[in-house]
């Protein structure tokens, strides 16, 4: 039976991989911080029917020596890095956070393996951020980086270190540049999530408007059920690379609200105003990737639209506040 071990399990991410190596027969194991607490990460699991199936370990990404020990317990064969403190508004107010956590957490993450688990194969999570304001109309894995936050110069870092230690120490170590991703299981600070969140309020009478912030952004939106996919096909591969992952389509926050309004019959005009307080100092204008490398070397290709992706959350975002309205 292969090992995984999941960081940031207590995330979206985190609880879709869960399942979908659990349903090919792994035995997986979570990193636990404790800060994060337990009731979190059963939450997540519990809504993918995966309750008690991980194995919590305790280990800080910031504390070299706990993730040494952690190695040696678990002996994993693979390894997915997903934790991070992933919020880029958030970054601006705490880039020294964010650069320990989500840089040098992975530094230490790669110096553990390199000392307890060389063998060990591992997916480093990137993200789209990290190309920031490009000329190039999508982007792919020879795209130049130009991060316009703490957080994507964060892991550009990240991104970098991974090819490293590859380079230098023939670790099996993958990067995924992972384009925007969602579900229900996404928390209501990311933006498509407020959105389909704020539509199934107002629809109820629970709210009566939306305050965003810059609604001309244009992004490339998949579900993490597809993307998660992607991290275990990579760490299947027999050699080591890195990967754009994405659908090669743009859309703007404003179209986002125009399809999450409308699926419960809401013109999103008449309840989505802009607040200034939500705008980035330095934003990026659109992003779309090139997943070619992906669909030709892994055979991986998304399968689930924006359109059916958007409709699933607004539903469960329905049902969740049907079920307080009752409670």
């Amino acid at each position: 039976m292969a090992r995984a071990l999941i960081t940031g399990v207590t995330g979206q991410d985190g609880a879709y991989l869960a399942a979908l190596l659990l349903g090919k027969g792994y035995e997986v194991f979570g990193l636990l911080h404790r800060h994060g607490g337990a009731e979190a990460v059963q939450e997540q699991l519990r809504k993918l029917s995966c309750h008690g199936e991980v194995r919590m370990v305790d280990g800080n990404l910031i504390d070299l020596s706990s993730l040494i020990r952690m190695l040696q317990q678990v002996r994993p064969d693979e390894v997915y890095n997903l934790a991070a403190q992933s919020f880029v508004r958030m970054s601006w107010d705490q880039p020294l956070l964010t650069a320990q956590v989500t840089a040098i957490g992975t530094a230490n993450m790669l110096e553990a393996l390199r000392i307890a688990a060389p063998a060990a194969r591992l997916f480093q999570a990137g993200s789209s951020e990290m190309f920031g304001r490009t000329a190039t109309m999508l982007q792919n894995e020879e795209t130049h980086f130009r991060p316009r936050s703490p957080y994507a110069s964060a892991k550009v870092l990240a991104h970098c270190l991974v090819v490293n230690y590859r380079d230098a120490f023939g670790l099996h170590a993958c990067n995924g540049i992972m384009f925007n991703h969602d579900s229900p299981l996404r928390g209501t600070a990311f933006v498509l999530r407020k959105i389909t969140d704020g539509a199934a309020r107002i629809s109820l009478g629970l709210a009566k408007d939306l305050a965003m912030g810059n609604l001309e952004a244009r992004r490339d939106f998949g579900h993490a059920r597809d993307y998660v996919r992607a991290m275990w096909l990579m760490l299947r591969h027999e050699q080591a690379g890195d990967y754009v992952v994405a659908t090669g389509r743009a859309v703007s926050i404003r179209d986002l609200c125009r399809l999450a309004f409308a699926h419960v019959g809401l013109d999103w005009e008449a309840h989505v105003r802009v607040d200034p307080a939500f705008l980035r100092p330095a934003d990026v204008d659109a992003t779309a990737g090139d997943a070619a490398r992906a669909r030709a070397e892994l055979g991986w290709a998304p399968e689930t639209s924006l359109e059916e992706m958007i409709a699933e959350m607004v539903e469960a975002d329905l049902a969740r506040w049907r079920a307080v309205a009752h409670a």
